[in-house]
């Protein structure tokens, strides 16, 4: 029998591999055309984006792997099926409950990268790219604005002008900053300012030193004018918040009782289990007769029920987040479904791995 399972091993391995490359050949392509129009190109540089794609990568790939690995089931079987190589196991023996039995020996391996993946190199990689997102979001970074222009938009709300700027010590010179809200307007002066460095437990800030705001509201009668030796303009905001919490380490939201960060540590944990129940559900697309061609049929059936699956996971953590689901059951009812599917659609017995015919 090892020969026969080193034989399915390499017919879901190597699409596997094939539809891996594809879908991170995907990812890349998508994620370069849409930094090439966003301000990170313009700000931090080619090479530098180059980096933000490959981050972004990593961070993808905790949910490409089950992907790849689901579709390589599908194709692998279903092709083994087409070709009768299914049936002429079956007559030596090695029996649907086997084969099921020998996919989940295979997915174990990929569950365990899936889970690195998602424990180890997520964290990571958003931990970088929240830094390099922050600085090329920024709204007053020196890196972004050269002197004598001025910068705004009416999706910001904001214009801004410096007069000079020293890019070695990040340094700014008479530095405008006009802020229109739906309260009023506001407009900072400052002689000076400085951006401080960027880490990954803080959003960028800029320190202004020497200047006045001017706040005009509405109604004139509220207008004012506040002198300052030095302004700390701290620009944080929901996404850094949700940045920060994707970047904390998995032992530190162990250690935590809030929503958000149970339902991030849920997440994380639940990679491995959605790379083998997705696989098992797809040996079962791959039981038809074999000189029937329902290819078309199955592959349809196999992505509606993952399209189903990933809408599922991503609002069963929201509704954790929210607090609509306690932190426990948290979003494990979810694997629990897709544990009662598997078992429903097992050959003939209400057992996984049965211990007699195989």
């Amino acid at each position: 029998m090892r020969t026969i399972e080193r034989y399915i091993t390499r017919e879901l391995l190597l699409p596997f591999v094939v539809v891996m490359i594809i879908l991170i050949g995907l990812f890349v392509s998508f994620s370069v055309a849409r930094f090439l129009t966003s301000a990170v190109t313009e700000t931090l540089g080619t090479g530098a984006m180059f980096k933000l794609v490959g981050l972004k990568t990593i961070i993808a790939l905790e949910v490409l792997v089950p992907i790849a690995f689901y579709v390589a089931v599908i194709y692998g079987l279903n092709r083994m099926n087409r070709d009768q190589e299914i049936n002429v196991l079956r007559t030596v023996g090695y029996g649907d409950n086997r084969i099921l039995y020998t996919v989940f020996i295979i997915s174990l391996p990929i569950a365990v990268l899936s889970g690195m993946l998602s424990v180890y190199a997520r964290p990571w990689a958003y931990a970088e790219s929240y830094v390099m997102n922050a600085q090329a979001e920024a709204e007053l970074n020196t890196d972004r604005f050269q002197p004598g222009r001025f910068y705004g938009s009416e999706k910001s709300n904001r214009v801004v002008f410096i007069r000079g700027k020293d890019d070695l010590t990040k340094r700014m010179e008479d530095v405008f900053h006009y802020i229109r809200t739906t309260e009023g307007r506001e407009i900072i002066i400052s002689r000076e300012g400085y951006q401080r460095p960027m880490t990954a437990e803080q959003w960028p800030y800029i320190e202004l030193q020497e200047g006045r705001i001017y706040r005009l509201g509405v109604d004139a009668i509220k207008d004012s004018v506040i002198h300052f030796e030095k302004l700390i303009y701290f620009n944080e905001n929901d996404q850094a918040q949700n940045y920060r919490r994707k970047a904390a380490s998995t032992r530190s939201l162990w250690d935590s009782t809030g929503p958000h960060e149970i339902a991030e540590l849920q997440w994380r944990l639940s990679r491995p289990a959605a790379t083998i129940l997705l696989a098992l559900i797809a040996v079962s697309f791959t039981r038809t007769a074999p000189r029937k061609d329902k290819t078309d049929r199955t592959f349809f059936a196999a992505a509606l029920i993952f399209a189903v699956y990933y809408n599922l996971s991503g609002l069963a953590k929201t509704w954790v987040e929210q607090g609509v689901v306690a932190t426990m059951p948290g979003i494990w009812w979810l694997y629990a479904l897709l544990l009662l599917m598997v078992l429903l659609r097992l050959p003939g017995s209400g057992f996984l791995f049965p211990a007699g015919k195989q």
